[in-house]
């Protein structure tokens, strides 16, 4: 079958972006992004295209060539199901918080949504692909919902499905070049006609090669197992940078000596303040849920172990602060640069800046928080603390000492620095590898320090301007 309209149920940071592309490969499609979401389908629609609601380097762009071409948002969800040949679930599937499975398996309640509503809706022959990271064997759940079905809204006209499982293998901040030139594509499913339509699809901009078909149990797999391993590789190289600290050894010599072992790879291998973002954490809980499931604790308790080192490790990064503090930093201003969980993203979920700075306000400190792309109202939520605005009237840093455990966000980083004990980096900006250091030190309250925890700042310019200087696995700095 040739597909001429598709529905995309969820314009999320994976519906649209992935849409965007696909809209702008394939101008003789003609493309849906519906959410239950009236503000945020408002945001898509913007002609301020600052206003999308999602961050990614060349989206604006594309939005700008394709929105009312053949790419559009709406919350009619009803209407564009009935008219679409495909239609590609793409919401959000968090980690169930209670019942069975709380707190690892994923909550599936708005894909068996989605499943029920492209069951009451559809028209004819409808494939229906999944494009949200599910746990193994959802597709046959879907696959129950629609067959239980078989007219559609249109009672004389008989409706048939087919279930594809297509996985996004996105890296926010770089999602539009992934989707653009992706390392594959992964097509699961048992439907020949079905698998082969979605290919031709792919097939407008992504060599034949490239595009790898499984069954569809397979390819819901994969995506959890890639995302496991990768965040599995960051929770080692971080182990090892904390072990670099206490050696002498330095973490970026370490990482290039093994990374150059063609067995490994070079790839993932730059220590950080931990892995954050919406897929890692969640993926491989959810890992740990089926592993424990299907009666196999050793492999649960394997992949497990990497979520606590990964937690173990953000919470070693805030002691570390408060040590280098004299012990305490109680009524002190820390800058903190960076809260998004990576750099050229808006996207906070699971940053390691949200335990670290809880951790940081709980022992009282003064936070100010500076963020390129991230909004004061988003960092209120992730902190489940409203923001103190009177902090930025204060000119008299001695006046920090009658608050205790507050934050505000300031755009200005000199600002920022202005009186601080410390400075955190967070986020690799590329703009807080700019910073005048030697402008910034003479800001500061002394002892001053800064605390590099993306290795992205010149150690000799920190210490030219006579600041002492924290550096992720770096045991040369003491």
């Amino acid at each position: 079958m040739r597909i001429k309209n598709i529905c995309c149920i969820g314009a999320g940071y994976v519906g649209g972006p992935t849409m965007a592309v696909f809209a702008d490969k394939c101008p003789h499609i003609q493309i849906e992004v519906v959410d239950l979401n009236e503000e945020k389908i408002s945001n898509w629609n913007n002609k301020d295209l600052t206003k999308l609601p999602v961050y990614e380097p060349g989206l604006g762009e594309i939005i700008q060539r394709c929105r009312g071409r053949n790419l559009h948002f709406s919350n009619s969800i009803k209407e564009k199901i009935e008219a679409a040949d495909m239609v590609f679930i793409s919401v959000n599937t968090p980690t169930k918080t209670k019942g069975i499975g709380a707190g690892k398996a994923s909550d599936l309640k708005w894909v068996e949504a989605c499943a029920r509503q492209v069951a009451k809706y559809a028209k004819g022959h409808t494939v229906v692909v999944e494009k949200s990271t599910l746990p193994v064997r959802t597709a046959e759940t879907i696959m129950s919902i629609l067959h239980s079905s078989k007219s559609g809204h249109n009672d004389n006209m008989q409706t048939t499905f087919n279930v594809l499982s297509n996985p996004e293998f996105l890296a926010e901040g770089t999602a539009i070049k992934d989707l653009e030139n992706p390392d594959r594509v992964l097509i699961g499913g048992e439907n020949h006609d079905a698998i082969k339509s979605l290919t031709e699809i792919y097939q407008n901009w992504v060599p034949k090669n490239k595009i790898l078909t499984t069954n569809i149990w397979s390819s819901e797999l994969a995506k959890l197992t890639a995302n496991a391993f990768l965040a599995q590789r960051i929770s080692s190289i971080n182990s090892i940078s904390a072990l670099c600290e206490t050696t002498g050894a330095d973490i970026r010599e370490v990482s290039r000596a093994i990374g150059s072992d063609s067995r490994i790879g070079s790839k993932f291998l730059d220590s950080g303040p931990g892995f954050g973002g919406s897929c890692f954490k969640k993926d491989i809980l959810n890992l740990v849920y089926l592993a424990e499931y299907f009666g196999l604790p050793e492999i649960a308790n394997f992949w497990e172990a990497v979520v606590h080192l990964n937690k173990w490790h953000q919470h070693r990064i805030s002691k570390l602060i408060v040590k280098k503090l004299l012990g305490t930093v109680i009524g002190k201003k820390i800058c903190i640069l960076g809260f998004a969980f990576k750099a050229n993203t808006n996207d906070t979920r699971e940053s390691a800046s949200i335990n670290i700075c809880k951790d940081l306000i709980e022992e009282g400190a003064i936070l100010f928080i500076n963020d390129p792309k991230v909004r004061p109202s988003q960092i209120s939520i992730d902190l489940d603390k409203e923001e103190n605005t009177n902090l930025k009237k204060i000119k008299d840093q001695n006046f920090l000492n009658n608050y205790e455990g507050e934050w505000c966000f300031e755009k200005n980083i000199l600002s920022a620095a202005e009186g601080a004990d410390a400075i955190v980096l967070l986020t690799e900006w590329e703009n807080y590898t700019k910073i005048d250091w030697i402008d910034i030190g003479r800001r500061m309250r002394k002892p001053s320090w800064v605390f590099d925890s993306r290795s992205v700042i010149s150690k000799e310019k920190v210490l030219e301007a006579n600041l002492n200087l924290w550096k992720i696995g770096d045991g040369t700095l003491k």
